[in-house]
């Protein structure tokens, strides 16, 4: 049996929501010896059909159609997903008559006996998280990868795997209910404005984002965008040991064109990304905090550069498709907020055909103002925000509104000519027309590789951001 602070045997645990994460919450509770109540949005047949047996085997009680406060006051401690918003009235009820609620990262905080990074950041946190867990196995290191990059860090503990390290992609959801969770290392990518549909306001996303630190130790470490002001809005209470990357020279990594160089106070050590084919924009920012990250852990800088010479970028995150008639298709469909897309537009060349648009998240859209009137010179809108974004650039670039993928595809291939760049980079959700950005993504390269005359070679040159 596992032994858990918040979960006690014979507690009755409600989980919010049984996706990916619940049923690992509930799985790991069981293990903690409690009982086990689910409340779920499906309705009761879909619940049954896809759920029946875990329900029949596992639980104790449960609720389809909706988070009910009668049921969930049942519950000595509730568990939310991070798809559960915090600030609804329901959340406020359950708090009001003091019911314990508490996140993943809150259930784990304390059960690691291994040392655990944490990635947060607007941008690259699968990239770097990912990129960290490769070379840190490229060191013969037994590494989890999981988090809000896919595996629920229950997963950790139920595994009969030993493991020397965790590498935890951590979003601002997770970190809204993350207790006392504290990181060895603990990295900050970026902020710019995402999630405003949930978190309201930029302050609260700021806010939920710097809770990364909040309960970290001298004998820890802080990893933070040297060059990024929002990055820099730390507690004054803050107590890690703090190091930053960036282009300015106060940096503990400094970024310069094509070369990283690691100050430390026995010298200097330098990186060079020629062979990278990205030397600016949020790559070079990925490969710096991944440095920083491996450093604070002792990996050698023969290690570090072979790992970065070996990394197979992910797909959807500026994903060379294909050239036609000299014009190159790129799918950055990860790219859901306006930070992504600028710095998507930043590591092209100039005459840019943009496709763009999907599902609001709050964003807004006139930050893109300056570097699309630089660098794009068609825009093809697409989804339920194309009326917004065409509202806040409005007389900054020509534009057009297509009705779906595969006609702002064809929007793009009569525009383009040789030499253009096509750039499907969204800056919303996918959930109007997709299941999810993977989804859209795929749809965008099938339909280029459709439309294109052309074989797509069978190994393609890829270039990637965060």
């Amino acid at each position: 049996m596992i032994k858990n602070k918040l979960i006690l045997p014979g507690a009755k645990v409600a989980v919010m929501g049984l996706g990916i994460s619940g049923r690992s919450a509930a799985r790991y509770a069981l293990a903690c010896g409690a009982e086990i109540l689910v409340s779920e949005v499906r309705d009761e047949k879909q619940l049954l059909e896809e759920e029946g047996g875990f329900l029949k085997t596992s639980v104790l009680d449960w609720e389809a159609g909706g988070h009910t406060l009668n049921f969930l006051l049942g519950a000595d401690l509730v568990l939310v997903s991070p798809g559960v918003d915090l600030l609804t009235p329901l959340i406020s009820e359950l708090k009001k008559v003091g019911k314990k609620i508490a996140g993943e990262l809150a259930v784990v905080s304390s059960q690691f006996d291994v040392p655990v990074v944490a990635v947060t950041g607007t941008n690259g946190k699968t990239t770097v998280t990912t990129l960290i867990g490769e070379i840190l196995e490229k060191s013969g290191k037994r590494v989890f990868v999981g988090g809000n990059i896919g595996t629920p860090l229950y997963d950790f503990f139920l595994s009969k795997k030993k493991y020397d390290l965790v590498v935890a992609e951590v979003s601002s959801f997770q970190l809204e209910t993350a207790g006392d969770f504290a990181p060895d290392v603990a990295l900050l990518l970026n902020i710019t404005a995402d999630h405003l549909d949930r978190h309201r306001t930029l302050e609260n996303y700021i806010e939920a984002k710097m809770l990364l630190f909040r309960n970290q130790n001298e004998r820890q470490v802080a990893i933070v965008n040297g060059d990024d002001l929002y990055c820099q809005n730390l507690d004054p209470d803050f107590s890690a040991d703090f190091f930053s990357f960036g282009g300015n020279k106060y940096n503990d990594l400094i970024i310069d064109g094509g070369t990283l160089t690691l100050m430390r106070e026995g010298g200097r050590k330098e990186f060079s990304l020629d062979q990278l084919d990205c030397t600016t924009g949020f790559m070079a920012e990925n490969y710096a905090a991944t440095i920083l990250a491996l450093d604070a852990l002792s990996c050698s800088a023969e290690v570090i550069e072979r790992g970065l010479d070996e990394f197979q970028s992910l797909p959807h995150r500026l994903e060379f498709v294909l050239e036609a008639d000299g014009v190159k298709y790129y799918n950055d469909s990860k790219a859901t907020n306006t930070g992504a897309v600028i710095g998507a537009l930043q590591q092209l060349d100039e005459k840019i055909i943009l496709i763009a648009g999907g599902r609001d998240k709050g964003e807004n859209y006139s930050v893109l103002r300056e570097v699309v009137q630089g660098k794009v010179r068609l825009l093809v809108l697409i989804g339920e925000a194309s009326g917004l974004i065409e509202q806040a650039l409005n007389g900054a670039v020509k534009t057009v509104a297509a009705n779906s993928l595969a006609e702002a595809v064809d929007f793009a291939n009569d525009a383009a000519e040789h030499g253009d760049t096509v750039l499907f980079s969204p800056a919303c959700a996918s959930f109007d027309m997709f299941d999810s950005y993977a989804h859209r993504g795929n749809e965008f390269k099938r339909i280029v590789r459709e439309s294109c005359s052309m074989t797509v070679p069978a190994k393609l040159t890829e270039i990637v951001k965060g």
